[in-house]
Formats: structure tokens, sequence, C-alpha cells
């Protein structure tokens, strides 16, 4: 049982605790065992007062106005980046450790970015700013693949399209997909049902995800650009992107070109990603499917498929790529930075 009395374990609070990335956090905790010796789960005042179960055990949200994050040795915070940018600094100036899965402080130089397959070594220590950032649930999945990629071959330059998971948005966006599902199915010449996403999203796509930027790009694109940089230790890799909403529940897709320095050996590249850990290859050597985001598999890995050398051009190559946005994406990822904090003493 994750719950302990070691007093080693530490205390934590979950900031954001009834979203869909706080509620999975909770199940992952389960999951995985994760020790702790006391447990907060901590809400804005409109949850505040709900009751949810954890092991067999009742918590109460508590309003975040007025929480004390002195009880907490690290506090997860998946509330959006406004409430991260205004309560992350009050936590930290109460001695505790943040591991912020919003935008507010991915690209502070003092804040590391953490993605613990890729750059796990950057955890050695407690960072300056005391916060950990989580990045985004895209650049996640990109830059597993690309950092043994990078080791072996040199990356020139990714272009990368993105197929988004209404789950990207929380449980208002799942729930405005399937109310807009049934009311185009009901009047199909209905607009559908939009407010998380315009125009509604069921039945299209939308090609445009987050605020849009001077440049013409989106900043959901951006940052991809420059966390795949942060993370890769790249500061000048070149990533284009371009991020689409698609209408599925759950699960985000990325079609990728990459084009390295020198060529490559497509079976080389096959054994070289199945390799990694917690990556699927799903190949025609050992499978006939490529992975779909209903029916990749095990969500708590990266699935990799319809893997393509180009044959005009021997050093670039296609993948394919399926993770579960909100676990890979968002709440697993935040976890496994905390077990790396623990293996290494951290926290």
């Amino acid at each position: 049982m994750p719950r302990v009395t070691d007093p080693a374990a530490p205390r934590i609070a979950l900031v954001g605790a009834t979203g869909v990335v706080g509620t999975t956090l909770l199940q992952l905790i389960e999951e995985r065992g994760f020790r702790y010796r006391d447990l907060h789960l901590v809400a804005s005042a409109r949850s505040a007062g709900r009751e949810v179960a954890v092991e067999g055990r009742t918590y109460q949200v508590q309003d975040l106005d007025g929480f004390d994050f002195s009880q907490a040795d690290v506090a997860f915070f998946s509330a959006g980046a406004r409430v991260s940018t205004t309560f992350v600094p009050k936590a930290v100036a109460q001695g505790t450790l943040v591991i912020d899965n919003t935008s507010a402080f991915r690209m502070d130089p003092d804040t590391p970015l953490v993605v613990p397959q890729v750059n796990a070594h950057v955890l050695g220590t407690r960072p300056v700013s005391g916060v950990i950032a989580n990045p985004n649930c895209s650049t996640i999945p990109l830059v597993r693949l690309l950092g043994p990629v990078q080791e072996r071959w040199g990356i020139r330059q990714a272009v990368v399209s993105t197929y988004q998971a209404a789950s990207g948005a929380g449980y208002s966006g799942i729930e405005e997909l399937h109310a807009g599902a049934r009311t185009v199915l009901e009047d199909p010449e209905s607009a559908g049902v939009s407010g998380t996403f315009t125009p509604s999203l069921a039945f299209d796509v939308i090609p445009s995800i987050d605020r849009l930027l001077d440049d013409g790009f989106t900043f959901e694109e951006q940052k991809m650009l420059q966390e795949s940089r942060k993370i890769l230790g790249l500061p000048h890799l070149d990533v284009t992107t371009t991020c689409v909403r698609v209408p599925v529940v759950n699960s985000h897709s990325e079609a990728a070109w990459i084009e390295c320095h020198n060529p490559v050996e497509r079976d080389e590249l096959v054994d070289l990603l199945a390799g990694q850990p917690e990556v699927t290859v799903h190949d025609p050597r050992t499978t006939d499917s490529f992975p779909t985001p209903r029916t990749a598999g095990d969500p708590n890995r990266v699935h990799v498929g319809r893997i393509r050398v180009a044959g005009h051009n021997p050093r670039g190559f296609w993948l394919w790529i399926v993770a579960d946005n909100v676990r890979i994406g968002a709440a697993l990822n935040a976890l496994q930075i905390a077990e790396a904090l623990t293996e290494r003493g951290a926290l």
C-alpha cells in the first residue's frame, strides 16, 4: 500500500485533484505503489469540500486559497498555468518542492524541464527555483523517441503534425465532444456544441490549439519547439509543428518526419526504438497492425509504428506515434519525476 508511516516518505499535496490529470495521478500513485506519508487533495473553491476515496480512505478536497503548503514535501500542480503562476511561488516559499504540469515555468532557466527517460540526470540536486516542470503532452512522447535517434545519427530537422484528443482540454473537453456528437447525430445541420472548442469538435478537426501568436504559429506549436530543444539540450534543433485537435476522446497521435545528419538503416532504427524503456514498436516484422488511439494497448507506454525510411532520402524517416496524453503526456511523467527524485534521495 502506498500510504506508509515511514518518516522518510514524502507528504504529498495534489493541486487540481478533481481534474482529469489529478484523478489519473491518484490512480497511478496506487497502481505504482508510490510511497507517501500523508496526502492532501487541493482544488479551487468550486471543488473544495468534495470527498474523494483513495486506498479506501476518504479525503476532503481542500480550498487552494487557504491551503498551508508547509504540510507537504512535494506538490503536484495540474490546475492550469494561471493557478500555477499565482500559487507555485507561495508553495515554494513554504518549503515545498513543486512538480508543475503547466506551461507556467517550463522555459524558466532555473527550472528543469524533465522527461525522466531522457534527461533524469538533471534531477540530482534540488532546483534553484524549487520547481520541476512537466513538459507539454505532445512533447513528451516525441522527445522520448528523438533522444536515442539524436544520439545515434544526429537530428537535422523534425517536422511534426499532431492529432490531439479532446481530453487535452480536461473533463470539459471530453463532455463537450460527447454532447456535440449527440447533437450533430440528431441534427446534421446543427452547428454542434462549442465552448471549450471553437468550432464544435464533433465530426470535425480544428487546426489550432491554444492562443495564436504574432508569427502565425500557435502557443501549442511554439511549446513543442522550445521544450524539445530544452529537454534534449539542443538549443538550435529545428522542430516545426502543426497541432490539430481531432474528435478522439483520449490519446494523442503524431506523424513525425525526422531528417538526420547521417543515413539511417531501417532495421537498426526499429531495434533502437524497440529497445527504449516503455516503448512498444508496432512493426510488420512482429505484428501486422499499427497503433491507434483506441487500439494501441498499454496506456503507460509510447506506441510507434509506420516506420518508413525514405527511399529518395535515406537520412529521413517517418514515425507514427500514439500515446495516452493524460498518462504519458501528464500524470505518469509527473509521477516518474517524483520516483526519480526519490531514487536519488532528493525527495
